[in-house]
């Protein structure tokens, strides 16, 4: 399978860089290239315009976002979701890098 980038977003893109590491790590385990980064909802827009994003994941603090997102991902084909919250108090990155390939396949 080709990398796959995996952009999560939260309202500063502190907590989720641990989600990250985990995603990183579950990842490596299961042989998949991918690169995963977190970005805080206000530089979103510019990594979007930047990089080639397979999925975009939004942080449960900043889940009221969902429809603005929506408006700008249509038109490139990238999907979208919300990352359950209990993953996410779990820092469970097994779960939410599954969550992430159901939404690329």
């Amino acid at each position: 399978m080709a990398k796959k980038t995996i952009m999560l977003v939260c309202s500063a893109g502190m907590s989720t860089s641990l989600l990250v590491t985990k995603m990183q790590k579950a990842a490596e385990d299961k042989g998949l290239e991918a690169d995963i980064f977190a970005v805080s909802a206000s530089d979103a827009d510019n990594h979007l315009e930047s990089k080639s994003v397979d999925v975009l994941l939004l942080g449960p603090q900043v889940r009221f976002m969902k429809a603005q997102f929506e408006q700008k991902l249509a038109p490139k084909g990238i999907p979208l979701d919300i990352i359950n919250m209990a993953d996410y108090g779990m820092m469970n990155g097994e779960k939410v890098l599954a969550q992430a390939e159901a939404l690329i396949k």
